[in-house]
């Protein structure tokens, strides 16, 4: 039995798409952090760190197996079915090069954009320049990448694109557009019309508050 603690999220989206399109079956706890519900004491006995989204599975023949971290839950469904990451070789580099680059570069970047733009306290003119322009900086980069390949890893669609679609999906939120990036647009329209994809978006938007 697998239980995904998640919200409309960047991070939360990744694991429901994994989890979608391995066809695996799950059951999705919402967890309102608007509501601060992530600093409950329950949840934080699952991720001390606070927050979305968190992976557990019970097996029948084993304990209770908790994982945090949006990339390592993907790892992880990946290993456990042998399906959207390669077994060895320079393929399965490539995979992993995309998710250090995506912890690294893209996903903070954005993720401070987005704060600073939105939450400050006080307008931070240079904090808000310095990762809106990193944020647009990375989004080049990965159009470079993506000039060369039909998937940000290679030829077959991986984990590395369901990470990287976690925060371009909510790009919007770092004030980002695929404007001057015409492939990272293609490969995310592509993405974006995957059924498995589809479905992942619907379920998690529904842990959202209507508007």
């Amino acid at each position: 039995m697998i239980d995904v603690y998640a919200f409309a999220t960047p991070n939360s989206i990744k694991v429901l798409i994994g989890l979608e399109e391995l066809r695996l079956d799950y059951t999705l706890h919402g967890v309102n952090v608007l509501k601060g519900e992530q600093k409950d004491a329950a949840f934080v006995a699952l991720n001390p760190n606070a927050k979305v989204p968190v992976l557990v599975d019970t097996a029948a023949d084993s304990e209770r197996f908790v994982l945090t971290e949006s990339a390592a839950i993907l790892v992880y469904l990946a290993e456990r079915t042998g399906h959207l990451l390669p077994e060895s070789g320079e393929d399965r580099a490539r995979v992993f090069e995309q998710l250090f680059f995506h912890a690294s570069a893209l996903s903070p970047a954005f993720g401070q954009s987005g704060f600073f733009q939105r939450f400050a306290a006080k307008p931070q003119p240079i904090a808000i320049d310095r990762f809106t322009t990193e944020a647009r900086r990375v989004v080049t980069v990965l159009n470079g990448v993506l000039s060369e390949r039909r998937f940000v890893a290679g030829s077959e669609f991986s984990i590395a694109d369901i990470a990287h679609y976690g925060w371009l999906w909510r790009r919007e939120f770092a004030g980002i557009d695929f404007d001057d990036a015409p492939h990272v647009a293609r490969w995310f329209a592509a993405i974006d019309a995957r059924p498995a994809v589809q479905r992942a978006v619907a379920r998690v938007n529904a842990l959202a508050p209507s508007a």
